[in-house]
């Protein structure tokens, strides 16, 4: 009888024990209340999205004050006071994300480069006034194009340019690194969830309800989903031939120019996707692939451990 007793008391503990368990997992897996906040930062709808409400403001406060330092469109930016002027003592920020650049610039071979900004503005897409330039308009231009034509100081933080007239455009960096910044201070105020979505490029930070964060990636022109990836403290970039262009006699231009020809890109790729460990990684190479294409593209990427390439 003492026996039947208990065992009868521990299968009542097992039972109690298991609804216990369960009642754990639901509420590990149950969906958290998620706060969404958006803001236009850096030319582009910035979205914030995580359990904890702070999150929107830590991240709006550090994108802006970086904005504040890179955008060439801020006349008081030290970007722009570099492009007036062709040398400036720098924030560490500015001083580290141009030398980032230039580290960028050698290993894709020339395909990412920031001091393209002449180009950009001769093709009209600095201010939208869009035209097609002369060969000799090209040619002469690209003669200011190279970040081997950059000189960093490290002992002083100076900038300069070693010809007069450069001139250099951090937009296809300063978002991811932006993001990777806003990264560390959400981290520092030790929130553990957020999803950040820049106008096509998202670092997930953490995981959302216990799950990876998943992010969908659009198809060109329609604006389909094409693919759902899977996040977690990592960071995808798409650059794509449908996010600024212009017509003109029948023919297509797209905002991505190659720095090695002067022109637009013509690779055969429609969009490319980097996802890396960094949003500043993430941001460079998938504009260094937009303008190699898919082959040149695989082969370059060798050189960076833990990057995935998707191609359309």
């Amino acid at each position: 009888m003492a026996y039947s007793k208990n065992i009868r008391l521990y299968l009542v503990i097992i039972l109690v024990a298991g609804w216990v368990i369960t009642l754990t997992l639901r509420q590990a897996f149950r969906e958290e209340k998620l706060y969404r906040q958006t803001r236009i930062l850096m030319g582009t709808f910035f979205e914030v999205i995580s359990p904890d409400e702070r999150a929107g403001e830590i991240v709006f406060t550090e994108v802006a004050r970086l904005e504040q330092l890179l955008s060439k469109y801020k006349e008081d930016s030290e970007v722009s006071k570099l492009n007036r002027t062709g040398k400036i003592t720098a924030s560490a920020d500015t001083f580290y994300i141009i030398q980032r650049a230039k580290e960028y610039a050698s290993k894709t071979n020339g395909a990412f480069d920031i001091t393209v900004a002449r180009l950009m503005d001769l093709w009209g897409f600095s201010e939208r006034n869009f035209s097609v330039p002369s060969a000799l308009k090209i040619k002469e231009n690209l003669q200011l194009v190279g970040a081997d034509k950059i000189i960093l100081h490290e002992k002083n933080n100076v900038i300069e340019f070693k010809l007069s007239g450069m001139k250099i455009d951090l937009g296809g960096i300063a978002k991811g690194y932006a993001l990777d910044r806003a990264v560390e201070k959400l981290k520092a105020n030790h929130i553990k969830s957020c999803l950040i979505n820049a106008g096509g490029q998202v670092y997930a930070l953490g995981k959302r309800s216990g799950r990876k964060w998943k992010v969908s990636i659009r198809s060109p022109g329609n604006g389909k989903t094409r693919d759902i990836i899977e996040l977690t403290d990592q960071s995808a970039s798409t650059s794509g031939d449908y996010e600024q262009f212009f017509v003109k006699d029948g023919r297509r231009y797209c905002h991505i120019l190659d720095p090695r020809t002067g022109y637009p890109a013509e690779s055969g790729i429609s969009s490319a996707t980097i996802i890396a460990d960094t949003s500043t990684e993430a941001d460079a190479l998938s504009t260094a692939v937009f303008v190699l294409g898919k082959l040149e593209a695989e082969a370059m990427l060798k050189k960076f451990s833990g990057v995935k390439l998707r191609t359309l």
